[in-house]
């Protein structure tokens, strides 16, 4: 397994300036996330709301394909104009309840990162032209709108600031939540209209409701082996390898809530894609030691954290 030097209290003795890296097992640096599976409640709807809201496209043509995680389900494939692999995988489970409005352990949001500010400023205007409501905020290293899907799932779309503009204090990266500057980023815009979802959009981070942070940095800073980044938010823990600003965010924020149940929306899995098969054996090995129950599968594995959600670690390829 891959190892790093640190210092007593766990903190990265390298040359990164912020983060503090676990203390065994430390996933690669070119980590990526590759889909979210959601479980939504009518997949007509749902595709229609994906296509027109956030001009997401279907990549098998129309939607009427058996899931592979359960074959009794209609699953839709959506991603960027002539992109192969899936953003977003819709999996239909007819009728099920939307999302409660304080929340269930799993999904707080996913987040859609585009390739620039100028995309953003279009989606932001696109969202405006059609009468959709959004939030709006700054973090600092990144801007961001958010939504929430026909069944209550919650979506954060944004484009990031410069890395080279991040500041940090303690090893800890600055991340703030203050009011977008909605006439500059529409500014960034320039004349050019929203079409469609541009290509370059990935799956930027996964943010979740946990019932107890400790309990989550030993699962996904111990065990799957990200730095911690943010660990002063109040409620929040963000984790991300290769310096990132976070690809995943854990918080407390829906405390006595219980994890999404079978027939309600939710997520089902979310993607972490290492660079290799070696890299996925060596992370899932590191989840079990960590006490995570393993499903193998071909191309890596998926791990349950502590309240249920499903985590698929494969390698790229």
């Amino acid at each position: 397994m891959t190892r790093i030097t640190t210092s007593p209290d766990g903190r990265e003795t390298g040359a990164q300036p912020y983060g503090v890296a676990p203390p065994g097992y430390r996933i690669p640096a070119a980590t990526r996330l590759g889909a979210v599976r959601l479980q939504v409640g009518d997949l007509t709807r749902s595709v229609e709301w994906y296509r027109r809201v956030l001009g997401l496209g279907l990549l098998d043509g129309e939607p009427g394909d058996r899931s592979p995680l359960d074959g009794e389900r209609r699953v839709a494939r959506l991603g960027t104009p002539g992109a192969v692999t899936p953003i977003v995988e819709l999996h239909e489970r007819p009728g099920a309840a939307p999302v409660p409005r304080r929340g269930r352990l799993g999904l707080y949001h996913y987040a859609l990162l585009l390739p620039d500010r100028p995309a953003l400023g279009r989606f932001l205007r696109h969202l405006s032209d059609i009468g959709e409501r959004a939030g709006m905020s700054d973090h600092f290293v990144s801007e961001a709108l958010y939504l929430t899907d026909p069944d209550g799932l919650g979506i954060e779309v944004y484009a990031d600031r410069p890395r080279s503009g991040w500041r940090h204090e303690d090893r800890q990266l600055t991340m703030t939540t203050i009011p977008m500057d909605v006439a500059d980023v529409l500014q960034a815009a320039g004349d050019e209209g929203w079409v469609a979802m541009p290509s370059g959009t990935v799956l930027g981070h996964v943010h979740l409701f946990v019932g107890d942070l400790e309990r989550a940095a030993a699962f996904y800073h111990g065990g799957l082996g990200l730095d911690k980044t943010v660990w002063s938010y109040p409620g929040a823990l963000f984790l991300s390898a290769g310096g990132y600003h976070h690809h995943l965010g854990t918080n407390t924020w829906a405390t006595g809530a219980v994890p999404a149940g079978p027939d309600e929306a939710r997520l089902l899995e979310w993607e972490v894609v290492v660079p290799s098969a070696r890299d996925a054996v060596e992370a899932i090995a590191s989840l079990a030691a960590a006490g995570g129950a393993v499903e193998q599968s071909a191309d890596g594995g998926v791990v349950r954290d502590p309240w249920g959600t499903a985590v698929r670690v494969r390698g790229a390829g």
